[in-house]
């Protein structure tokens, strides 16, 4: 399954928090900041890139400083999108999905296949409003684990990293109840080793 970019899936409102560009690597002191955008911009695929090549050198900065090694020069990986796209699960933020050189079938994987351990999924996102306003948000990680590592979430990892690189939960760590919501979403897609992809307009030909 495909992810939708106006879907009418159920947003996980609470889970993406972001950093306003003026905030300096600090969170904004907005009541709002844990919400899904209810006002995301209408954009085409060159004006979501240009906002993204404007962000990407500091939201690589903000999440290295998690330290977390999965996702070191993620920017390098394979990218399979040519453009940011709404993603109503991911807050209505404009995401990216980078996948590693073990998930390299991640693009064609059918059903019943599944990606290798140590496949690693990233999407890095940004927020931009119809006010022009736009902020960085945070990463989604998927790790793929060793069979029989973690049944409950058959055999995924799922670790979100905040803008300034800290940790809003791993499922095999810290705060790991604050994202187990993200699993109970995947397991739609069961059939593609618990994986969406990226929406058919937005797919880059040959991956």
């Amino acid at each position: 399954m495909i992810e939708r970019p106006r879907s009418k899936l159920k947003t996980i409102a609470f889970a993406v928090l972001f950093v306003p560009l003026s905030a300096a690597g600090a969170f904004a002191e907005d009541p709002d900041a844990h919400l899904a955008i209810e006002n995301p911009a209408e954009l085409s695929k060159d004006e979501a890139n240009a906002h993204y090549r404007a962000l990407s050198k500091r939201m690589a900065r903000g999440y290295a400083t998690s330290q977390l090694d999965l996702i070191l020069n993620y920017q390098s990986w394979p990218l399979f999108n040519d453009a940011p796209y709404i993603s109503a699960t991911h807050g209505q933020r404009f995401v990216n999905s980078y996948a590693n050189r073990m998930a390299l079938n991640y693009g064609t994987l059918q059903p019943g296949e599944v990606l290798p351990m140590g496949s690693v999924l990233a999407k890095d996102s940004m927020t931009v409003t119809d006010e022009g306003k736009i902020y960085p948000g945070a990463m989604f990680v998927m790790e793929k684990l060793a069979q029989g590592a973690n049944p409950e979430t058959a055999d995924w990892r799922y670790i979100m990293v905040l803008p300034d690189g800290s940790l809003f939960g791993d499922t095999l760590g810290d705060r790991a109840g604050a994202v187990a919501y993200c699993h109970d979403c995947h397991v739609q897609v069961a059939d593609r080793d618990y994986t969406f992809y990226v929406p058919e307009d937005y797919q880059i030909k040959g991956n």
